[in-house]
């Protein structure tokens, strides 16, 4: 049985931490988003929009560091389990990539979007 099955919360949260922590150590990209995370969560604190554009930009942020955290968890597993090169694991890796790249493509737009508004209220 999994160490984590029919755990207390505060034991699941406990390994969500954990991995959020190495992920954070060990990937400079997942350490640039949070980054970029922080500065989006400072422009909401300093411009107060409407709650729903803190809904859209908090989601999209979410979305690109999950996005962020599949991708290691994937790559870390395949080297585990076939540290050799192969066509196929490379599928894999440039799959979860890909996945990355297009949360934070709909991360930017919703950006945009929202700098769009701000342009358009403030002339």
């Amino acid at each position: 049985m999994s160490r984590d099955k029919n755990q207390r919360f505060a034991r699941r949260l406990r390994f969500a931490l954990h991995g959020l922590a190495h992920a954070l150590r060990a990937e400079r990209s997942l350490r640039f988003q949070l980054g970029c995370c922080v500065v989006v969560v400072l422009a909401l604190v300093l411009l107060r929009p409407a709650p729903l554009w803190w809904a859209l930009l908090l989601l999209a942020s979410a979305g690109v560091l999950a996005a962020e955290l599949f991708n290691t968890a994937i790559e870390h597993l395949v080297d585990h389990l076939h540290p050799e090169t192969h066509p196929n694991i490379r599928i894999v890796k440039d799959c979860a990539a890909a996945a990355v790249l297009l949360s934070v493509c709909g991360a930017l737009a919703v950006g945009i979007a929202f700098a769009v508004h701000l342009l358009r209220g403030a002339g």
